[in-house]
């Protein structure tokens, strides 16, 4: 039996991991792009449009058993611009599986950060679109994924921190006693079909990490840096004055250029925060899933 599932966020670096395994298990992809792409296939077909427009997200979800919301905001200047498209536009997805008439289950691609609301702009968004979501369901099987911080081939964000790491230097950002998790997008993506492929998943926020207890601290990322590049690691410890300073040369430069930054004062709250670490014991119970990247491996291979 054919399983078709409408993707979101498809052209980005989680999206297209998830994509790719979706159609490795034998699903049938509807993705929605702001941009022109390649003809479809039998597997894989896209669909023209974005989260504003509602015809676009009818024309997605015709026929779609199942959706993966992976589109989120990640840069922003002000509070508005994160909840316009991670609450406002994951509602109107919601809208439109509820009146597709064939979208059984729908799949919200949230953040760790969603645990603490307080900290940053993004993590409120998050956090507010779970709580909207849950309440909008009805009839349709929701899942809640919070992955903590996702690396991978593609990535931008965490790769210059690793590259670093192998080069020698981590700088460390917060306090030396900080708990950080990591989860490699291979990973995530298996969840994700695992998650579409399960009898009757519960309706709860899922934690995702690499299953490390406890996660990592500043020292045990040095420990390991050390191990792969057979040398020593240096740590840095960034000020906090200083941060604060790059994120505000980083948002005048950004407004110039007319783009959103990503390090702004109420981004350094969420990554400053003490502990980042997670538990697979949920997400593992009930879906049967495992991590099997290990961040050691992982940069041993160039897998990041």
């Amino acid at each position: 039996m054919t399983r078709t599932v409408a993707v979101t966020g498809v052209t980005g670096f989680i999206g297209k991991h998830i994509v790719k395994n979706l159609l490795a298990r034998g699903f049938t992809v509807r993705a929605l792009t702001r941009s022109a792409r390649n003809a479809s296939t039998h597997d894989l077909a896209w669909v023209h449009g974005a989260l504003e427009d509602q015809n676009s997200l009818s024309e997605l979800l015709r026929g779609a058993d199942y959706v993966v919301h992976c589109a989120g905001q990640v840069r922003g200047h002000s509070e508005d611009v994160f909840t316009r498209c991670n609450v406002t536009g994951s509602l109107r997805l919601m809208q439109a599986a509820k009146e597709s008439g064939s979208c059984k289950r729908f799949l919200f691609m949230s953040s760790l950060a969603a645990r603490h609301p307080e900290l940053s702009w993004y993590a409120n968004s998050k956090y507010v679109a779970e709580q909207q979501l849950l309440a909008m369901a009805s009839d349709i099987s929701l899942g809640i994924f919070r992955p903590t911080a996702v690396y991978g081939p593609g990535d931008k964000e965490l790769k210059p921190l690793f590259s670093w790491l192998l080069r020698g230097v981590l700088p460390r950002l917060g306090a030396p006693e900080a708990r950080l998790s990591f989860l490699h997008v291979s990973d995530l993506a298996q969840a994700v079909s695992q998650w579409l492929m399960v009898d009757q998943p519960a309706a709860r926020p899922y934690e995702l990490c690499d299953g490390v207890p406890g996660g990592y601290n500043w020292t045990r990322l040095q420990e390991i840096g050390a191990a792969v590049r057979k040398g020593t690691v240096r740590l840095i410890g960034i000020p906090l004055p200083l941060l604060k300073f790059i994120a505000g040369i980083g948002m005048l430069s950004n407004r110039l250029a007319k783009k959103e930054p990503m390090l702004t004062p109420s981004k350094i709250r969420e990554l400053t925060h003490q502990d980042w670490s997670a538990s697979n014991k949920s997400v593992s119970e009930d879906i049967n899933w495992f991590p099997k990247m290990s961040l050691e491996r992982a940069l041993g291979e160039g897998q990041y």
